[in-house]
């Protein structure tokens, strides 16, 4: 199964975010929050989420869902083609379309196209 890494900048965020995933796609979707500094301070961590990435790989690919700024840099230090790929997705929407496409047995590209599709979800319709 694809694992999913969310990497934001508050370990809260990162957590919660993880855990909001896993209770929407089901408890057997690898997903794992790196949030903050190592310190627990606001900011990322190499060290995390490569943590996070071994964590959650089962053979399948793991996607990266970043929220901003450094976390998107430093994500990207650790993308491996066609193993480790980092979304340029909604935080929030991306991390739960990405879920539920793994928790169905997607590929890791279908798992990126699922996080990817979530950018045009219209809360309020055709308004």
């Amino acid at each position: 199964m694809v694992g999913l890494v969310l990497v934001a900048h508050s370990a809260g965020l990162a957590s919660e975010m993880a855990a909001l995933a896993r209770g929407i796609a089901g408890s057997g979707v690898p997903v794992a929050a790196a949030g903050g500094t190592g310190d627990g301070r606001l900011g990322t961590s190499i060290d995390l989420i490569g943590k996070a990435l071994a964590s959650v790989n089962q053979g399948d690919g793991v996607l990266i869902i970043p929220d901003l700024g450094s976390s998107v840099l430093t994500s990207r230090l650790l993308e491996v083609p066609g193993q480790v790929v980092v979304a340029d997705v909604p935080f929030l929407e991306g991390a739960i379309a990405a879920a539920v496409a793994a928790g169905a047995g997607a590929s890791l590209a279908d798992v990126l196209a699922a996080a990817e599709e979530a950018r045009t979800y219209r809360k309020l319709g055709d308004t």
